[in-house]
């Protein structure tokens, strides 16, 4: 009897810990043109352990959640409803070495995009974010800065060989939550500039 109380005790110290773990959410624009699947063909070629991860713009960076799920989804609904869809530019490769080994594309006019993450971020999504917002479209998250430091080299010769346009039309944000195993689920895409009840009704 005791040993097996002291076994479950010691599994529950390993269990209860992540099941109590609040939910993480984000708010993301996926990128579905040619930047996107170009993106995408990168990731899969420098990093292939991360090669499932859609190309996206990150609006709201992982936080969790001042309230329920289904009120976050009716407030951006609400927001979303407010901002017409806009078109941004792509710049460079870059990188947040020394703060994190992230390879990134920046974009070029962030104003919008900064606009758009000042107005979600508050009410049920309000959070003190670590870092500044820096709207650009991730390449890869590595482990090191040398593995970044490749990376970057392999993205800037493969970003300069890209052919196609460069522009990506923001016109629709998609509401996901952290699942297992570094990936994320969506709930729920969110059309700019149009209701969610306007939608329900085509």
């Amino acid at each position: 009897g005791g040993e097996t109380r002291r076994y479950n005790k010691g599994a529950l110290r390993h269990i209860i810990p992540l099941r109590m773990r609040p939910l993480q959410y984000a708010v993301v624009a996926y990128v579905r043109n040619p930047v996107g699947r170009f993106v995408e063909a990168l990731r899969r070629e420098v990093y292939p352990q991360h090669g499932h991860l859609p190309a996206h713009i990150t609006l709201l960076p992982p936080r969790c959640l001042n309230g329920a799920e289904e009120t976050a989804l009716e407030t951006l609904g609400q927001i979303c409803a407010t901002v017409e869809p806009f078109e941004v530019s792509m710049s460079e490769v870059e990188s947040f070495i020394p703060v994190t080994p992230t390879v990134f594309i920046r974009v070029e006019e962030t104003v919008k995009l900064r606009e758009l993450h000042d107005l979600l971020n508050a009410g049920i999504f309000r959070c003190e974010e670590q870092w500044q917002y820096r709207p650009h479209l991730t390449i890869v998250k590595l482990a090191t800065d040398q593995q970044a430091q490749a990376a970057i080299e392999i993205s800037r010769q493969r970003w300069q060989g890209f052919s196609g346009p460069r522009a990506i039309t923001v016109d629709e944000l998609t509401f996901v939550r952290e699942g297992p195993d570094n990936r994320w689920i969506d709930l729920a895409p969110i059309p700019l500039g149009r209701s969610l009840a306007s939608q329900a009704r085509e």
